[in-house]
Order: structure tokens, then sequence, then C-alpha cells
């Protein structure tokens, strides 16, 4: 009964955290949106910051650089919005100390083992992190997707006589988001006086996409040296089918080794379990004996090791 009602508990915190989440997520508006991002000091600007601290002592100095390099809070906040999460990272936060303080209280309801409930609060507080880059893979790949469509359309305006930021504006009113609401935000940047450059690189920063840096370069070189914007961008959109042709082509190759990846990883887990559920007294020594479970953190570990180094050597940098 104790059990029951702490697990209960549990997820009833969890679901009134998930219900906060989701309700106070939404998108601010543009005009917001461009403000926030042109105050926000660039990295450049460190260098002021750690001039400013001379008077300080060197401990202290290297301390701030060294929080300054880490920065992790402003790494989150632009992994959101990059993920196209438009919320407070204090929410964030929250949220992640309800998951572990829910995950510990339910592991140490199942198991009463310490390390295993300090593990699934763990697992259960990076929940939010993996739901972010989730949704900030799926982001960037359909801004990708969209892209060379995107690019092709203003080179049709420009070479119907149009200007560059109309070309844009076509942009917006025919692509939904990702794409239209990022080329919104170039707008709004542009027409609240930000060189068209520099809302360039600040879309980049918010859709780091290597195709998307093309345009970026080929945008600034055209505004200081003057060249044939029509064809720059003819070209780079020949570029970017290119390569994302052999991005899938470099997909196909790889899918069997990643498949064997997640069969190798998930093969002890399903064994385990089979084996729980038809010969419990073959498994009994694992769960209940203090060498068994020693034993069975060690492979757990070693598997999720395994697991990601497959993930890693097959991550191919093209």
């Amino acid at each position: 009964m104790d059990v029951t009602i702490t697990v209960a508990a549990s997820l009833l915190v969890l679901v009134i955290g998930a219900l906060i989440f989701v309700r106070r997520e939404g998108r601010p508006s543009i005009s917001r949106d461009a403000l926030r991002l042109m105050a926000r000091p660039r990295n450049d600007d460190r260098g002021d910051i750690m001039r400013s601290s001379r008077v300080h002592s060197a401990a202290t100095t290297r301390l701030i650089a060294g929080l300054l390099r880490i920065n992790l809070l402003q790494k989150l906040e632009q992994a959101m919005w990059q993920a196209g999460i438009y919320l407070p990272v204090a929410d964030i936060l929250l949220m992640m100390v309800l998951m572990i303080g829910a995950g510990s209280a339910i592991g140490g309801a199942m198991w009463g083992d310490p390390i295993w409930s300090a593990a699934l609060g763990l697992v259960m507080g990076a929940l939010p992190i993996v739901y972010i880059r989730i949704r900030r893979k799926r982001r960037l790949k359909a801004f990708s997707t969209q892209l060379p469509f995107a690019l092709d359309l203003i080179k049709s305006s420009i070479e119907a006589g149009h200007s560059l930021l109309r070309g844009f504006q076509v942009v917006v009113a025919e692509f939904g988001d990702p794409i239209g609401g990022e080329f919104r935000s170039v707008l709004e940047q542009s027409r609240l006086g930000l060189p068209l450059p520099r809302a360039l690189e600040e879309m980049l920063s918010r859709v780091p996409v290597e195709d998307l840096r093309l345009l970026t370069v080929a945008v600034r070189v055209q505004s200081e040296v003057g060249s044939s914007l029509a064809q720059i961008i003819g070209r780079l959109s020949e570029i970017v089918r290119t390569r994302q042709r052999l991005a899938q082509q470099i997909k196909s190759l790889t899918a069997q080794s990643r498949m064997s990846g997640m069969v190798v990883g998930a093969l002890p887990i399903v064994l385990l379990a089979a084996f729980s559920v038809i010969q419990p007294s073959y498994t009994h020594t694992l769960f209940h004996d203090p060498e068994g479970q020693m034993i069975l953190k060690v492979a757990a570990v070693l598997d999720a090791m395994a697991f990601i180094t497959i993930r890693k050597l097959l991550n191919v940098a093209y």
C-alpha cells in the first residue's frame, strides 16, 4: 500500500508539472523575439567582461573565465530556442527537479536501493533534455528540407527584379514553420534597424544548419563587394540538394550497422526480462544477491557505454 501511494503521488507531481509545461509553452511575438535576440550579448562581449574583472585576483578571474566558458544555462536556453520551445529556463529546471524527485521516490518505493533510486531519478530528470534534443533535431531537419525550395523562390524573386528582402517576404508568405517563422524574424529585425547580414547570423544561431551558413556568407560577401546574388543563391540551392542527397546515401549505407547496434544494445535487456518471466529462478541471484546486483549494475553501465560508442562510430561527418 505504501508503494502504491508513493508511486501515485509521484505520478501526480509529474502530471501537474507536465500540464504546467504544456500550458505555458507558446511562441512569443516576433518583435519580442527580435528584441530579445538583439539585446543578448554576443560572444565578442566576453572580452569586455574579462577586462572589467582585472581588479579581482587571478583566481577569481580564472573562475569567472571558467563559468563563462561553461555557461550551461545559456546553452540550455539556446537549445530550447533551436527546438522552438519559447519558455523561461527556470521552467525547464523546475520540471527537471520535480522529475528527479518523483523518480527517486518511485525507485525508493519499488527497490529500496539508493543507487537504483538515484539512477531512476537522474534518468527521469534527463527526460526534458531528451525531449528538447528530439524537438531540436526534428525542427532542424524540417528546416533543412525546406531550405532548397526557399532558395529557389528567393532566386526567382531576385531575377524578377525584386530585392532580397522582398524575396524573404515571399518565403514567409509561402512557407510555414520553421523556415517561415525564422525568415519572419529576420524581416522584423531588419525593420528594427539590424543590418541584414547580422540578422542572418542571428538566425544561424537559432537554426545552426550548415547549409544556412552558406547563405549567410553569400549575403555578407554580396553586401561588401557586390556580385550577382541570384546566381549565387541558385548555385547554393544546387549545393544544398547535393549535400542532402549525400546525407541520404550515408544514412542508407549505415542503416544495417545502426540496426545492429540497436539490437545488440537491447538484446541483454530483452533476454533478462524474458527469463524473469519464463523462469524466475534463473535471474533470482541477479536481483536478490548483493554480488548479483553488483554484476547487474556493471552490466547496465557497460551496455549503455557500448550503445553510445556504436552511435558515435556511425555518426559520419561529411
